[in-house]
């Protein structure tokens, strides 16, 4: 089967979907890869680098019109999709419940496609696990970003001249961008203060040197598979409570609060923005997905009430070495858990197959997304 790569086109998208290591992987295996030309150029993979681990760079009607299985990082968009092959395979971040035109171009077309934001999160999928290799390299870079933004260091500093308090950083969320964000700001020097509404996240929290600002969760806070799926406007107005004065004497507050599917909860309010030091600064992981911080701007780094808010919505972009390595080995994992060099095993019982095929046969298949294929593929 022919593997394909096309050149990422959506907004600032810096990573590719296949590293020439991943090439020469899957070229040891029987599969042919063909790479858009140039397709790998922002993540410093060269086309003569492809060719040398075995692939064919091509131009980007080949790319599409002949692949047997397409791999990409973002989405494609509904004309990227009427391009493919009829009966092909994509695999790629898709979050297909709130990305319904995506999903009815892909059955129409009679694309089986694979969603990578949807494996399960289970042990025998971890080095499929997409997600957490990005956010690991977002929590890292958050950090970096802000310190970038504030006009002091991270550590205590004692000199001649006096002493220099070190910085505090709080953190919203305690997930894997967040364990590395808290790993990166003590690494820097900071005091770092850490907030999440799961109290097993408490002992990792502490364990990386952070403190836990602790609030007991009540019967509104719904957590599956690792994600807090949902809590009531009463349990987050008395997340906020405890959080003011914690936001108040912060230098650097960093948010990265999601709920798959759904728009981010608002964590900091505009008030609370108000009552913060004047040259501070705020990271809001969640721009992408409406943003946990109430006036925050997609794609935008503004200045309001004197605090500095960045609205970054891809921050593994911005390291598109790194991401596009771990990712490449993330795809590969997944590839390969699905089908050999001349089929897939359709599976549909199989738990990450089940929990990750989004469209099939023409049919919209994962119980997330519920939509009139007719419906959506006209608008």
């Amino acid at each position: 089967m022919i593997v394909s790569v096309a050149k990422e086109t959506e907004l600032k998208e810096n990573r590719v979907a296949l590293s020439p290591d991943g090439v020469r992987e899957l070229t040891t295996k029987g599969f042919s890869c063909i790479i858009e030309k140039d397709a790998g150029l922002n993540s410093y993979f060269t086309n003569e680098a492809y060719e040398a681990a075995g692939a064919r760079v091509v131009p980007r009607d080949e790319a599409y019109s002949t692949a047997d299985i397409m791999l990409r990082v973002a989405p494609p968009i509904t004309d990227e999709v009427k391009m493919m092959k009829a009966g092909s395979v994509l695999l790629s971040f898709m979050y297909a419940s709130t990305n319904p035109e995506l999903v009815a171009a892909l059955a129409v077309k009679g694309i089986t496609s694979f969603s990578v934001d949807a494996i399960p999160r289970i042990s025998r999928a971890q080095k499929m696990d997409a997600l957490s290799s990005q956010a690991n390299l977002g929590g890292y870079k958050a950090v970096i970003l802000s310190a970038n933004y504030l006009g002091k260091i991270f550590p205590m500093l004692t000199t001649a001249a006096g002493t220099i308090r070190p910085s505090k950083v709080v953190i919203m969320g305690a997930g894997v961008a967040g364990l590395q964000a808290i790993a990166t700001a003590k690494r820097l020097g900071a005091v770092v203060e850490v907030s999440d509404i799961r109290p097993e996240t408490k002992e990792q929290v502490e364990s990386l040197g952070g403190k836990f600002i602790e609030l007991k969760a009540d019967d509104s806070v719904k957590i599956e598979g690792g994600y807090v799926k949902g809590a009531s406007a009463e349990f987050l107005q008395m997340q906020q409570e405890l959080l003011a004065k914690h936001i108040a004497a912060a230098d650097i507050v960093i948010t990265t609060a999601l709920v798959p599917g759904k728009k981010a909860p608002v964590l900091l309010t505009e008030e609370m923005v108000k009552s913060m030091k004047f040259g501070s600064v705020i990271l809001d992981m969640a721009v992408k997905q409406g943003g946990n911080c109430a006036i925050s701007e997609f794609n935008q780094t503004v200045v309001k009430y004197g605090v500095t808010i960045i609205g970054e919505p891809n921050l593994p972009s911005l390291l598109p070495l790194n991401a596009s390595e771990l990712y490449s080995k993330n795809i590969v994992a997944f590839l390969l858990h699905l089908a050999d060099k001349d089929k897939f095993f359709y599976d549909r019982e199989e738990e990450i197959t089940k929990g990750s095929m989004i469209t099939f046969n023409g049919e919209v298949v994962h119980p997330s997304v519920n939509i009139n294929i007719e419906a959506a593929a006209t608008n």
